[in-house]
């Protein structure tokens, strides 16, 4: 997903810094001439300090250089992209904020669950799985109202601990919940249960990250609205399985 003002942007950029999760396909819309930088973040994984890509920043702008910083998702929700106009407005460079298409909307979309439906909640929570210093998820994070939808980003490897405490925080064990890795992306796959099963059947399914979880009433309503894999592309993981077991 991206905007049309992010198009122009990166059309005319001199450099391009990109994280792990922009789609590669995107990088070819940039200028022959731009400079394209990698500077991924990868949960477990290799990692690019915050001051390391603060200071690429500054110096290729001060050079002179038009500087497309491009992030999977909306810069400004959990994306870091406040501390890096921080810096930028600490070493006097001007800058402008172009909004993006989080995955927090955009992922259960293509998943066919929508966030908000009438009759059955009217309001979103999206939260982090894990807060800095803490090594699990408190219950006082979810807190809300049953009937609100829930979407945790980057929360894969504590999915067990997120739903105990979604569960400790009044929500019903059966609430339903997805898990969706890789959304919007011709490998995506969905993994659909409630609070008390969704962590063993996304063993199972043996998932891995970048994935999104949903917990919520809406996530009911995907089988219906499951568009994505109808269209004849490959998606739902336990579906599929069911048809080989079937033959």
């Amino acid at each position: 997903m991206l905007t049309v003002k992010a198009l122009d942007l990166l059309r005319r950029a001199d450099v391009v810094v990109y994280d792990y999760l922009v789609n590669p396909d995107l990088l070819v819309h940039a200028a022959q001439h731009a400079e394209r930088v990698y500077m991924g973040k990868i949960g477990g994984g290799r990692q690019t300090l915050q001051d390391e890509i603060n200071r690429l920043l500054i110096d290729r702008a001060q050079a002179g250089k038009m500087v497309v910083r491009l992030k999977g998702g909306d810069p400004f929700l959990f994306g870091r992209g406040a501390e890096e106009a921080l810096a930028l407005r600490a070493a006097d460079i001007p800058f402008e904020i172009v909004p993006g298409v989080s995955s927090a909307l955009a992922v259960p979309a293509y998943a066919g669950i929508p966030l908000t439906h009438r009759g059955l909640t009217s309001s979103v929570t999206v939260v982090t799985g894990v807060r800095r210093g803490e090594d699990q998820p408190s219950s006082d994070l979810f807190r809300g109202g049953a009937e609100d939808t829930l979407v945790v980003l980057m929360g894969l490897t504590q999915l067990r601990h997120i739903a105990a405490a979604v569960i400790s925080s009044g929500r019903s064990p059966e609430t339903p919940a997805a898990v969706i890795r890789w959304g919007t992306y011709e490998s995506q796959e969905v993994v659909t249960g409630t609070l008390r099963t969704i962590a063993d059947s996304v063993e199972r399914a043996r998932l891995r990250a970048p994935s999104l979880i949903v917990i919520g009433e809406v996530v009911r309503l995907r089988d219906e609205l499951k568009w994505f894999e109808s269209s004849g592309v490959p998606g739902d993981l336990e579906e599929r399985e069911l048809e080989s077991c079937l033959g």
